[in-house]
C-alpha cells in the first residue's frame, strides 16, 4: 500500500493503460491463434478472410542496414472477387509498433526498399526502426504507377485500390502482429505519398480506429488530379502554346532573376511562391520578333493560365495553379513541349469512362464550367475521393494527420493540399492536423529544396508524448544544403551563417 500510495498519477494510469493492452493483446491472440515462430503464421485458418502463402525468416544484411526479420504475404479477401495481397515485415528487434505503407500513382506498393522514393513509400523507412510494416498491391497485381488498364470490368478491383485494401491489409496486420509477438501493437501509423497520402486521408475518413497517426504527403485526394491533366493538356495544345525545354529553362531563370533573392537568400528556391509577383508578358517578344529567346502572345497567355487556379462560377475549382519557380520541373510531368509525352499519373485511359461516365468525354472540349462538377458525382469518385473534412472520429480518438506538400510539385499543385487543410482546420480545429510546405520541392521528391525529412518520427513524438511537431530538418539528397520545414504558416528565411544548414533559417 505504501509503495502504491506513493506513485504519481501519472504512473497508475499506465500501469492501468498497460493493464488493458496486456489484455487487447490476450484477447488478439488468442482471436487468432498464436504463432510464436515465423512459419507458425502459415498455418491453415489462423486468420479469417486470408491465407498466408508464405512466411519466411530474412536474415539481417549489414550493407542495407535492414534487421533479421519474418516476411509474411498473405491473400486477403473480404468479398467474392476480391484479391488483395499484403506482405508484412515482423523485425527481431520489434519496437512495439506497426507502420502501414501506401502506393504510388495507380499501384499499390509491396517493396523492400526502392530508392528515391520520398519519405515514406518503402519497408526499408521504418524496419531498421524497429517497426512492423504492412503494405499492399491495392488490390491489383500490376505494379505499374500509370497502368490502369485493371479498372476494366473490376468493380472489386477498384474498391480495393480506392480504400478497401489498405484497411484490410490494416486490420490483418494487427492480427498477424498480435499472433507473432503475442501481444498487440501499441500504436499504429501509416505513412505515404501521392496516391499513399490520398490512401493516408481516406483512412482517417473511412476508417478511423486503423491507426493513431496518419502521414500524408503530396495527397491525389481527388479526381480534380486527373481532370487537370486535360485542362492543362488544353492550356498547351492551344495554337503557337507549347514551350519547349530550351525556352521553358528562360523562362525559369527570369522568374528566379525577379523573386530568388526576395526571401533573403538567392539559392535557387522560392521560399514562398505566392509572394513572386513576375509576370510572362515580361518575356513577350516584341513586334515582329520571335526567336525562341522571348515568349509568343499564346506562349505568354498559356503560362497565365498555368500559373492561376482555374474556378467555375460556382467556385468549384477546374485546375489549381501551378507555382512560380517550379518551371523546371515541368516536363516531362506538364505537356509545355509538343508530341508524345508521359504522364506522373497515367493518360487516363481505362479510367476515362470510370471518371466521366457516359457523358461522350473528350479531352479537346472538356469544359469545367459544364463538366467539372459531375466529375466529383459519379459512382468511381464516391469510392476514391477522399475529400471529407469529417474527421470527429479519428481526432475524438486522439488521431494525429500530419499533412505535407512540396511547393513546386507540378502534378498536384500544393495548393490543393493547402485548401483541404484549410478546410479541415475550419470543420475540426487546429489541435490534431499540421501542414507543411517544402519549398523548393517536386512530386514526393526531388527538386532544388530539402526533399528528405522524417515526419514519421515527428508524428510519434506528437502521438505518443503530445508534442505537436513545429519544424522539421530537411535535407536535399544531391547537394546536402538542409532546411528547416516549418508548421504552416510558418515558413524558412534565411536569418545568418552557414546557408547550407539548417540552423541559419527560422521559421516565420
Amino acid at each position: 500500500c505504501r509503495t502504491y500510495k506513493g506513485t504519481t498519477m501519472r504512473t497508475r494510469r499506465d500501469w492501468m493503460r498497460w493493464g488493458a493492452l496486456a489484455i487487447l493483446s490476450a484477447v488478439t491472440s488468442q482471436h487468432v491463434g498464436a504463432a510464436p515462430s515465423c512459419a507458425d503464421l502459415a498455418k491453415p485458418g489462423l486468420f479469417p478472410n486470408a491465407v498466408v502463402q508464405t512466411a519466411t525468416v530474412v536474415a539481417a544484411d549489414a550493407k542495407t542496414g535492414m534487421p533479421a526479420y519474418c516476411e509474411v504475404t498473405a491473400l486477403i479477401t473480404p468479398v467474392v472477387d476480391s484479391k488483395i495481397t499484403a506482405v508484412y515485415r515482423l523485425p527481431e528487434n520489434w519496437n512495439g509498433r506497426m507502420l502501414g505503407l501506401g502506393g504510388g500513382g495507380w499501384a499499390g506498393n509491396l517493396f523492400l526498399s526502392v530508392p528515391l522514393t520520398g519519405p515514406g513509400r518503402a519497408a526499408s523507412v521504418g524496419l531498421p526502426r524497429g517497426y512492423a510494416t504492412a503494405q499492399t498491391d491495392g488490390g491489383h497485381a500490376s505494379p505499374i504507377t500509370t497502368d490502369v488498364s485493371w479498372t476494366r470490368n473490376n468493380p472489386a478491383a477498384v474498391t480495393d485500390f480506392s480504400h478497401r485494401a489498405i484497411h484490410e491489409m490494416t486490420v490483418l496486420g494487427k492480427q498477424v502482429v498480435a499472433s507473432h509477438y503475442g501481444r498487440a501493437a501499441t500504436k499504429n501509423y501509416f505513412q505515404g505519398c501521392s496516391t499513399g497520402g490520398r490512401m493516408g486521408m481516406m483512412e482517417t475518413q473511412r476508417y478511423p480506429d486503423d491507426y493513431d497517426g496518419v502521414v500524408a504527403g503530396a495527397p491525389v485526394y481527388s479526381l480534380l488530379v486527373q481532370s487537370s491533366t486535360v485542362v492543362r493538356d488544353q492550356i498547351f495544345k492551344a495554337p503557337g502554346a507549347a514551350i519547349p525545354v530550351e525556352q521553358m529553362k528562360l523562362v525559369h531563370e527570369a522568374v528566379l532573376s525577379a523573386c530568388d533573392a526576395a526571401d533573403g537568400l538567392k539559392d535557387g528556391v522560392l521560399t514562398d511562391p505566392r509572394r513572386c509577383r513576375w509576370e510572362p508578358k515580361s518575356m513577350q517578344c516584341k513586334s515582329g520578333v520571335a526567336d525562341g529567346s522571348c515568349l509568343t502572345a499564346p506562349q505568354v497567355q498559356g503560362l497565365n493560365k498555368t500559373y492561376r487556379t482555374a474556378r467555375t462560377r460556382a467556385g468549384i475549382v477546374g485546375n489549381y495553379g501551378l507555382t512560380r519557380g517550379s518551371e523546371a520541373g515541368w516536363n516531362p510531368i506538364q505537356p509545355t513541349i509538343p508530341g508524345p509525352r508521359s504522364v506522373l499519373n497515367g493518360d487516363l485511359g481505362d479510367v476515362i469512362p470510370l471518371m466521366f461516365g457516359d457523358s461522350g468525354f473528350d479531352p479537346a472540349t472538356f469544359d469545367i464550367e459544364k463538366q467539372q462538377a459531375a466529375i466529383h458525382r459519379t459512382p468511381f469518385a464516391a469510392e476514391y475521393e477522399a475529400n471529407s473534412t469529417d474527421l470527429s472520429k479519428f481526432f475524438n480518438r486522439g488521431g494525429k494527420l500530419l499533412l505535407w506538400h512540396g511547393l513546386d510539385d507540378p502534378l498536384p499543385s500544393p495548393f490543393a493540399t493547402l485548401d483541404y487543410y484549410q478546410r479541415a482546420v475550419k470543420a475540426n480545429g487546429g489541435a490534431n492536423v499540421r501542414f507543411f510546405g517544402v519549398p523548393g520541392v517536386y512530386h514526393c521528391q526531388g527538386g532544388p529544396g530539402a526533399d528528405s525529412f522524417d515526419p514519421l518520427a515527428a508524428l510519434e513524438r506528437w502521438v505518443e508524448h503530445g508534442e505537436a511537431p513545429e519544424t522539421m530538418v530537411a535535407t536535399n539528397r544531391t547537394t546536402g544544403i538542409e532546411r528547416p520545414v516549418c508548421a504552416w504558416p510558418k515558413l524558412p528565411y534565411y536569418r545568418s551563417g552557414d546557408p547550407s544548414k539548417a540552423g541559419s533559417f527560422v521559421c516565420r
